[in-house]
């Protein structure tokens, strides 16, 4: 059986309804809804339809719609008319879709982590996990508070990490751009002019106009091979488990960016088990969930191990205790946590050191980085260089 969304109106009293049905394919959805009385108007099986497979939710649409849920049910709306009025305020046609989903389950009878549930793509584990936790306890408006913090945290930080590698992206597009001039506009006319007075060509000259010819005639093979490797290369790390692994392990061992990605980890699952501990989620979901966080394989494997030495009975800090890709801050503060009470809060504020320690290692990447790529680019502009200019300096000294 699968879950179809759908649009009907009653024969009855022709009013419009929306809401979910079970059904083995679209067409008995419908003829189920004609069956109790409606008229279909569209029906669509839930994560398909005019967006494709997956549902296309920016982090935006998710952290507003997040963000005005918290207020709403905060300030004592009902969660079915909280929904409705987010559901009219949205702009998004992705994330309206679903919230109208989302919506006409609650109405069903259906729970909130149910209905969101849905969409996993959208709903990570941790959302659904607080979601789950807040609808027991009751306090759904400070779970949802929480997540909205945290999420506008996580697109904050990626936001600065993008665009930290944004001016090495314009370094780098600058220089293949100046060598290709070189390569295009300058190697042949000095092939040409050397040609002309029946001179023969310096090695390095020689090397650049082999390299230039071969792009001149067989670039069209270049960009294809090149295309089909990317192409490959994506398949591999995005399609294949191996090649996720592969991607992962780069990331953490990467020079200069290394270090990096592990503070962000490090901080996203000491920050993660903060929110499900406060939350009142148990130790061992709470530290699972916060695995789970870091999204990278290589790092869940690793902090995983400590899930089996706490089904020991052994306390948090010591499971993480010499762990790899785990940075010190985090088991000691975990271990104040555990003595204090307070484990929560002492997980919150390892969180919060590396947090600021990687604002301030981004905002550095750009300097650091500078100078190693002028290096580089003097490097290859003067080997073009010494292979253009200065054997032609070379035919007017020896003409003169």
């Amino acid at each position: 059986m699968r879950s179809y969304n759908y649009k009907a109106k009653e024969k009855a009293t022709g009013k419009m309804v929306k809401g979910t049905i079970q059904a083995d394919t679209e067409q008995a959805a419908g003829k189920l809804l004609v069956e109790q009385g409606f008229v279909p108007q569209s029906v669509t099986e839930e994560g398909k339809g005019i967006f494709g497979d997956k549902d296309h939710v920016t982090s935006k649409d998710r952290i507003t719609f997040t963000r005005q849920m918290a207020t709403l049910i905060g300030a004592g709306l009902p969660l079915a008319t909280s929904l409705r009025t987010v559901a009219e305020q949205t702009q998004g046609k992705a994330m309206k879709t679903i919230i109208e989903s989302i919506l006409g389950n609650v109405e069903s009878g259906h729970t909130l982590y149910d209905s969101f549930a849905k969409y996993p793509d959208v709903f990570n584990g941790v959302y659904l996990a607080l979601i789950k936790a807040g609808e027991t306890s009751g306090t759904l408006d400070l779970a949802l508070r929480r997540l909205a913090d945290q999420e506008e945290k996580d697109a904050a930080m990626m936001s600065k990490i993008k665009g930290a590698l944004v001016y090495p992206a314009i370094i780098l597009v600058v220089i293949i751009a100046v060598l290709a001039f070189m390569m295009i506009m300058v190697v042949p006319q000095v092939k040409g002019l050397y040609e002309d007075m029946g001179k023969p060509l310096p090695d390095l000259t020689k090397i650049l106009v082999a390299v230039s010819d071969f792009f001149g005639q067989f670039w069209w093979a270049v960009l294809i091979v090149v295309g089909m490797l990317f192409g490959a290369a994506f398949y591999f790390v995005k399609k294949t488990p191996s090649g996720r692994k592969v991607a992962d392990n780069f990331k953490i061992h990467v020079p200069l960016f290394g270090g990096l990605f592990r503070k962000l980890y490090v901080s996203r699952f000491a920050r993660t088990a903060e929110m499900m501990l406060a939350t009142g989620v148990p130790m061992l979901d709470s530290v699972s969930i916060a695995i789970g966080s870091t999204s990278n394989v290589v790092v869940e494997e690793e902090y995983s191990k400590a899930l089996d030495i706490i089904k020991g009975g052994k306390p948090l800090s010591e499971s993480l205790k010499d762990r790899d890709y785990m940075l010190p801050l985090v088991p000691q503060m975990a271990s104040i946590g555990e003595e204090s009470g307070k484990i929560d809060e002492m997980l919150g504020k390892a969180a919060q050191v590396y947090e600021t320690e990687l604002d301030e290692q981004i905002n550095n990447i750009s300097t650091m980085i500078e100078p190693i790529l002028m290096v580089i680019m003097a490097g290859l502009i003067g080997v073009v260089i010494g292979g253009t200019l200065l054997p032609i300096y070379s035919l007017v000294g020896s003409v003169a």
